[in-house]
Parts: structure tokens; sequence; C-alpha cells
């Protein structure tokens, strides 16, 4: 799935069901915050002659103690010179779906002097850098003649080929030495660089309520009142250790109504208030003080306050028209992911169990949930990648030919909604409709179609309703869709042969080698079957050494992979080899990248520094980035070194690593960096595959379904048929 992802992204009911979709637009900001110490990822200095600029490997310095708002700030501390130059570069970071901006003519930032009074001359020239990395015409900073933060506001207006309304045509902010002569070493701070509009109201008329704070181990939830004024900028949180004297320690975009504040203090109790900005950064009044404690945990406790985390991704995080999930926050706000929907409906329902919602919460998100899959667009009763929430209708998010069915993520979504219409098996009326509609949903899912032809031996992942079957994708394992093939096989109204399992799942014909040897780059587990030994494990099945873990989760949330043994192998023990070669290349850590080790695992796709990859045990895929999901989500495989890796993630790594939604996507020591965002397919599998090894609760639910069980049936009917033959 990865490899296709890849290639495409290079080339209460719905009352507005029918309404044109409007997506939110972002504030446009180069930089607000640094989720690292030491050095700024997103940032380059070079220097020359008798000019310097401090650096730290190569980037700009990052201030924890000198800041306009909090967290940090950025340090440029320069000497200008006659006979050099310097420069300094601020690169805008780039989130997947995060493409709807507001309108942007003025620069705006706050700088602060270390020195109080600086001439015009002293201070750095700014310029806006293009995606073809020429330049705008130099901006100037007006003199600094006091101490403090001072508020820069230059006009865009000058500035060839800016067009307010699309500032994504500018990827960064440059600033250079001045005009002066020789000088003196200048220290000046940055913070809050962004592009603003006048127009942009400055008069809030709410204010702040904060309605919950819980402490956990080594951080507290603050939760507010949603924020519905759209004057608002940003929300400041602000913390006290005694309940008198209050200190902003951070900010919180106005969408989320919710901060994570990692103390790193266990047993310790917090006083909090809350406040609004406008886009001045002026504040209203405080709201009123609201209190929790830091408190030791338990294993089981730990578990649980991740399970709820990364609940909270598809309860508070969903797209409210549909119910469904967004392909990551932030992001696109309007459009949902239908495969990580899927998984969403796996950990509403671990939720639902663990009492982090009520059944009638629950039983109401998912009659918002399947009303609005029933009217949603699909193409032979399949549903596309993404669709607008609003709406219901296909968004080409990946391109314009993955502008219809979309094979692989409809087999998410469908694994997530048969455990549902387990669950909900009260013989009341609304969880008769829950039930009723998914069994219409899963029936009208022509997976014979997907043969393309008739005597196919593959499924096809896509098709488009102008171009057909131009992305021209058969499906063959090992990797994530081993669920495609098993419902394919399963399905009641439309399914496809026993046998296509082993002709196209596990097909080892040439085309089935060709395909593997293609993204594995090796031949062994070309042929499906594998038979090497990695790390003292001896691997049955799986494209290389494994390949990246989501292959032991996706299609493993709802099928209990105990269950599953064809001639080859039994795939919870093939899963289990898969993770524990993970594992222990990270022991060895041939790369040498920082964090590896007992503690540090789980190679899986995931966003990183630069793109979204999927990173493999071996050398060549290994990019130095762990998702905590790769080890966590692993915990039915390798549970102690799945706990071993969470309370890792945790108590050393939080402060940049925890948030709002549980653990962020990736991050990678090496190269100082933290992903900004949390992934959709990425939270779910963590709350529901955590339970699976508790109480195996999605498990059971989803192999309870008669279809599950007679399509197993179906496959190991043709396996011992096969096995005579031979």
């Amino acid at each position: 799935m990865i490899i296709v992802r890849n290639a495409l992204l290079g080339c209460f009911l719905l009352l507005s069901y029918m309404s044109v979709a409007r997506e939110y637009n972002y504030t446009y900001s180069f930089f607000a915050n640094s989720t690292m110490t030491g050095d700024y990822f997103f940032s380059k200095t070079t220097a020359s002659g008798s000019s310097g600029i401090q650096t730290v490997n190569g980037k700009l310095p990052v201030s924890d103690t000198i800041f306009h708002s909090p967290g940090n700030s950025l340090v440029l501390n320069y000497k200008n010179s006659a006979k050099g130059t310097w420069k300094a570069v601020i690169y805008r970071p780039e989130k997947r779906g995060m493409d709807h901006f507001r309108k942007g003519e003025f620069l705006s930032f706050w700088i602060l002097s270390n020195s109080g009074a600086i001439s015009r001359g002293e201070l750095p020239s700014v310029q806006l850098m293009r995606r073809d990395s020429s330049l705008s015409s130099l901006l100037l900073i007006p003199k600094i003649e006091t101490t403090g933060w001072h508020h820069v506001m230059l006009s865009m207006a000058k500035v060839a080929n800016f067009n307010p309304d699309k500032p994504e045509d500018f990827i960064a902010i440059v600033f250079s030495q001045g005009k002066s002569e020789d000088s003196t070493r200048q220290t000046i701070f940055l913070d809050d660089i962004e592009l603003l509009s006048p127009s942009d109201s400055n008069t809030i008329s709410t204010l702040p309520v904060i309605t919950k704070v819980t402490g956990f181990a080594m951080h507290a939830d603050i939760v507010w009142e949603k924020v519905t004024d759209k004057n608002v900028h940003l929300v400041g949180i602000y913390r006290s250790a005694d309940g008198k004297e209050f200190k902003q320690i951070g900010i919180q975009q106005p969408y989320i109504n919710r901060y994570s504040d990692f103390t790193g203090v266990t047993g310790k109790k917090y006083y909090y208030k809350i406040s609004l900005l406008n886009s001045k950064y002026k504040s209203t009044a405080l709201s009123s003080c609201a209190s929790a404690s830091t408190r030791p945990m338990s294993d089981n406790e730990l578990l649980t306050m991740v399970q709820e985390a990364a609940f909270r991704y598809y309860w508070e995080g969903a797209e409210p028209g549909s119910g469904m999930a967004r392909e990551n926050i932030p992001g696109r706000q309007d459009m949902i992911a239908t495969g990580a929907s899927g998984f969403g409906i796996m950990a509403l329902i671990v939720g639902t169990e663990r009492g982090f919602i009520t059944r009638e919460e629950s039983v109401f998100r998912f009659l918002k949930i399947t009303n609005f899959l029933n009217k949603a667009e699909t193409f032979h009763g399949v549903y596309p990648h993404f669709m607008d929430g609003t709406t219901g209708k296909v968004v080409p998010f990946f391109g314009h030919r993955d502008n219809g069915a979309d094979l692989v993520e409809t087999s998410f979504l469908l694994q997530g909604l048969l455990a549902a219409r387990q669950y909900f098996s009260r013989n009341d009326s609304a969880e008769q409709k829950i039930r009723s509609r998914i069994t219409s949903i899963w029936e009208k899912a022509e997976w014979d179609w997907f043969r393309h032809y008739p005597d196919s031996k593959f499924l096809f992942w896509h098709w488009s309703p102008d171009q057909g079957w131009v992305i021209n994708h058969n499906l063959i394992g090992w990797n994530e869709v081993m669920v495609t093939y098993l419902l394919a096989i399963a399905s009641p109204s439309h399914p496809v042969p026993a046998s296509m399992y082993y002709s196209g799942w596990a097909n080892q014909d040439s085309t089935g080698q060709k395909y593997r040897s293609a993204w594995s780059n090796t031949v062994e587990g070309s042929m499906y079957t594998n038979g090497n030994i990695y790390f003292g494990i001896k691997l049955d099945v799986g494209v290389s050494n494994g390949g990246p873990l989501f292959f032991t989760h996706y299609s493993y949330m709802g099928y209990d992979p105990h269950a599953i043994t064809d001639k080859y192998t039994n795939y919870f023990a093939n899963n289990q080899n898969i993770a524990k070669i993970n594992y222990r290349y990270c022991l060895q850590n041939p790369k040498h990248y920082k964090g590896y080790g007992e503690n540090g695992w789980g190679l899986t796709a995931s966003d990183g520094p630069y793109h979204y990859s999927a990173d493999e045990p071996v050398p060549s895929q290994d990019h130095g980035k762990l998702a905590p999901t790769g080890a966590i989500s692993s915990f039915p495989y390798l549970p102690e070194e799945s706990m071993m890796a969470l309370k890792n993630y945790y108590f050393k790594y939080g402060k940049f690593l925890w948030g709002e939604y549980g653990f962020k996507d990736a991050f990678d020591l090496t190269n100082n960096w933290c992903s900004e965002i949390y992934m959709g397919l990425n939270q779910a599998p963590m709350a529901v595959m955590i339970e699976n090894y508790r109480t195996g609760l999605i498990w059971k639910l989803f192999m309870q379904a008669p279809e599950i069980q007679n399509g197993l049936k179906k496959l190991e009917i043709k396996t011992q048929e096969l096995t005579l033959k031979r």
C-alpha cells in the first residue's frame, strides 16, 4: 500500500450532506515552536569571510528560556563584516493535507534584541524564498530602540509575484546580513513568524472556560469549552505550582480544545488557567482556575492511558458531519480517510468497553457513521480512499487517477464495521439499525468486480469511473492486504473463489516474484515463502526480512492471526517472528542511529523528517526514525519489549513526543526531529492491539461473525484440496 501511496502522492445526522465543502484555512506559519531543543531542524545557516553566525549542526539554535510565546524561540547570534556575509534560512514545515490557508498580506514576527537598542543597519535583511529557491526583494526591519519584544509587520505588497491568497508559493524566510560595516556580535531572538492579514479581527467576544483537568504519571490534560469565536488566533495555557503565581507555559491552536502539559514530575499538584489570544497576541482575561495532581501509575494504568489518548483521535478529532476519521491532525479537516476510519471504528469500540464514553454516546456516533456511509459515494459498492465528510463525495487527494474505488481501504473499513456489527448486539431499535446498515454496506461491496476480468488470478486495488483500471495495481502479498483477500472470499454476496488466496495473495509465479523483488530490492521472500534466518529467527513468510511492522497490524486488528494457518505458516507465529526480527535489528543498530535499542524499536510506516516512508529493518530502508505505533501496536506479539518501548517513549521522550492524542507519529533523534502530526492509520492500532493483547476484545468480536468463519472454512477446504493434489 505504501508503494502505491507514494506514487500517487508524487503525481445527528448529515444536515449538510449535499453542501459545498469549505476546508479549514490555517495561518501560514514559518515558525511557532520547535518540537526539539538544541537546534531547529527546519533551518539552515551559512557564513563566509569575517562574518559569522552561531550554528548547531548547521542549523539555528533554539532558546527554551527566552521566547515570545512558549515554549521556545530561534536565536540569531551573528557578526556582520564588510568582508563577508551570513545567512539563516527558516523553512516552513510542510504537513500532509495542511494545504488551505488564510490570506496573508503581511509578514509578521516578533523580535527581541539582547542588547536593547539596535540600528536598522545592524539588523538582518529579510527575504522570502520561492519554491524554485529564488528570493524576493529585500525587506527591512525597522530599528529597535527599546528592550522587550517588538512586533514587526512587513507589507508583502512590493514582493514580486506574491499572491496573498496563495502563500504556499513561498517556502521559507531568509534572514541575512544587513548593509552595515564591521560590527560587534549581536544576538536577537525570533518567534511567531507567520503571514497575517490586516483584516484579521482583534476583538474576541468570548471568555475561556476550563471544563476538566486530569493528572497522569508525568503530565496533565487540560480541557476547555470549544472555541467558536473566529477571531481567536491561539489559546494560551498558564500553570502555577501554588495556585497564585501563574506563568504561560504553552499555546494551542483554536480548533483543538485540550492541551497536554508534560511536566516531567510525578506526585505534584498543578493549577491551570487559560486565555484566548488574537492575531496580535493580545490576551483576554484568564479563565477560572482548575487543578490536578500527577501520580504514580501501574503498567495497566499506563496501557489504559495510551489507549484513551489514541481513542480521542477518533472521538474528539473526528470530522463532525460524518463522525469518521481524518487522515491526519493537523491536516485537512473536511476530508476523511476510509481505512483510518475502519481502524478508528475498532478504537471506538475499545473506548466504549473501557468506559471512555458511554454506550449511548457510542451508539449515537455509530448511527451517524453508518448513515453517512449509506449515502456516501461508492463504486461497485467500494469506497474511495478519501471522502469529503460534508458531502460524501470522493476526494482525489493522491492525484486525479485516485478518483474512484479503493479496495484495500474499504477492506480496512469493513474490518472495523463487522467488529462493530457484532458489538452492537442488543435488540433495541438503534443497535438493530446499526447492524442492519453495516450488513447492507458489507453486502454491497462487489469484490468479484475487482478481479478486473473473469479468470484473473488477482484482485485489483483501484478502479476509476472515468479511467477504468488505469492504476493497474494487482494485490500480491506479503504486505498489509491479506485482509482484502480474506474478506473477498468471505463475502456473502459477491465472493471470489478461495483459490485466489494462493493464486493472488500468495502468488508464486513470475508475476508475484517480480512484484516482490521490485519493491524490496531482494529475491529473499520473492516466492511469498521465505525460510531464511534473520538475527537467529526463522521467517516462514515475508519479503526481505519481514518488512515494516504495519504488515503485522493492519490485517490483524479484527482477524485473529492465531486462527489463520495456511499451508505455509501460522500467522500469529509468523507475525511474532517479524516483530522479533525488527526488535533485534534495532538492538544491533547497524547504522548507529540515536535512540535505537531494547527500549527504542519498531520500524514501520510513518511521517518523517523529509517525507512519509515505510521503514524496515534493513539498512537501505532504515532512515533513523522511530514510530511509537510500531512497537506499541506489537503488544500481542512481544508484550515485554513493547512495554519497555512504551515506558521509554513516555517517561524519557514525553516532553516532545506526547500530546493531545497520545504519542506523535514519529521522531528522529539523529536529526533532532519530531513529527507534529498524528496519523489516523497509526493511532488506532495502538488502542486496538493493546486491547487484543489485554482481552482479545476486537479479535473475539470480529471472529464471531458467521461470514468470517465461513470464509476461513472455505480457505481451509481449499488448502486441503491443494495439499492432496500435491
